[in-house]
């Protein structure tokens, strides 16, 4: 049974404060704030917060793909469908996959965390590729997969594209 789009899912619960799909709580937050974080930090310490946030993407969005792998059937295409379908309804950007047998690729137009942070020498979408390696390790049924951001807006690309690969 094919589930509502995300944005109809959504419960917002306003007497507790809440926005709720399903069990999983989300929460509406500025880019700039988010991104503005990183900014503040020396390089050393932005490269492991940015790595930090991407380890916790991987396990809590991976928790969310877990639930729509499970709500299609196990269908890898149906997942990479409904992650994409939801990206724009977080407000995470246009999201568009691609797949072979080595892996996914992602191109993500208008990436809220490029745009949060703005000039970049070094790819920050982070957050994304986290997304990208938990989904990544479904389709390719293995937890030896890693994606990395090969192009970023924040540093002039005009896309930011990813790749998910065993490692």
């Amino acid at each position: 049974m094919m589930k509502p789009p995300f944005r109809e899912r959504l419960d917002f619960d306003g007497a507790n404060g809440q926005v709720l799909d399903e069990s999983r709580r989300y929460m509406l937050m500025r880019p700039e704030a988010l991104m503005g974080m990183f900014h503040r930090l020396d390089d050393e310490a932005r490269q492991k917060a940015l790595e930090a946030l991407a380890a916790s993407v991987i396990e809590m969005g991976g928790d969310s793909a877990r639930a729509y792998k499970a709500h299609g059937g196990g269908d890898v295409d149906a997942l990479l469908s409904t992650v994409a379908n939801t990206a724009p309804d977080l407000g995470w950007g246009a999201w568009s996959f691609a797949r072979d047998s080595g892996g996914i690729e992602l191109t993500v137009r208008n990436s809220p965390f490029a745009a949060g942070y703005g000039s970049a020498s070094q790819p920050v979408c982070h957050a994304i590729a986290g997304m990208v390696t938990a989904v990544g390790r479904m389709v390719l049924d293995s937890d030896d997969v890693a994606a990395h951001e090969t192009e970023c807006a924040a540093c002039g690309d005009p896309a930011c594209r990813f790749e998910a690969r065993r490692v």
